[in-house]
């Protein structure tokens, strides 16, 4: 696993060895001092920035794990593991403070809610999931998914939720409301990450169809001001596309909006 540095050092990598299986997951804590990996060999690690070694080993998870986020606010990071559980963990315990239990297949993706107060999943069972931090219940399950669920993002606002996978639908949640907000359609093979722009008035979307395509979030989080908009019986995607574009061979598996609005995206090129 290998990390390039800021711009002044972005000739330097640095490889940090320890896991004794494939990496699925990384986080960077908010202030840039600490890493998370999450691995097949069931374990997660805390790795320092600035001396690039393992400064704890956590273990709790039965199976791999496939997701691990920091909380906006550090200190606290969840874990999304084969065994059916979400785990919020704190950087000064070894074992898991919080145990999600609901889900009846792989828990593929968790992701922090923007006031740290809330924990959504999503899983291989076709559900998403909202859990209460502080109790470790869940307090919203969305059901609507065809196959398993890969993709979750919060809206700058906190109020809604999009989730994405399998089934190369993006569906947007009211969190408030606990209803289906709208479904976007366009994808033709699963996608794999969603990212709201920095003024939220963006969705990005990327999947294992080569493509990353851009979504008028403004628009989907604000429904009751474009209903003058649609007409009878228009597909309401094609309405809140506002681009689409195509790799030369490479499925998208990450994307992120830089802190300049800029967007990254990540996969692996297929020569063949």
């Amino acid at each position: 696993m290998e990390r390039i540095m800021d711009d002044k050092t972005a000739t330097e990598c640095r490889r940090l060895v320890g896991h004794s299986g494939p990496v699925f997951a990384v986080s960077i804590n908010h202030d840039n001092m600490y890493l998370l990996s999450s691995s097949e060999d069931k374990t997660i690690r805390l790795w320092s920035l600035f001396t690039f070694t393992t400064l704890v080993c956590y273990k709790g998870h039965n199976y791999p794990v496939w997701d691990v986020q920091f909380c906006p606010r550090g200190h606290y990071f969840a874990s999304a593991s084969y065994d059916r559980t979400a785990r919020l963990w704190s950087t000064d315990f070894q074992q898991p403070l919080r145990i999600f239990a609901g889900h009846v297949s792989d828990v593929n993706k968790v992701v922090f809610h923007p006031n740290c107060n809330y924990l959504a999943t999503g899983s291989s069972d076709r559900t998403v999931r909202l859990w209460d931090v502080q109790t470790g219940t869940s307090v919203r399950l969305f059901t609507g998914h065809k196959g398993p669920v890969h993709a979750l993002a919060f809206s700058r606002s906190g109020r809604y939720l999009a989730s994405s996978g399998v089934d190369q639908r993006i569906l947007v949640w009211d969190l408030a409301e606990g209803t289906l907000t709208t479904e976007l359609k366009g994808h033709k093979d699963t996608v794999y990450s969603l990212s709201f722009c920095r003024d939220g008035n963006i969705l990005a979307s990327g999947g294992v169809d080569n493509c990353v395509k851009l979504w008028n979030a403004k628009a989907i989080c604000n429904p009751e001001e474009d209903e003058d908009d649609l007409v009878g019986g228009l597909d309401k995607s094609s309405i809140y596309q506002l681009g689409s574009y195509q790799t030369k061979n490479t499925p998208i598996h990450y994307l992120h909006f830089t802190f300049r609005n800029l967007l990254l995206a990540t996969g692996q090129f297929n020569s063949a």
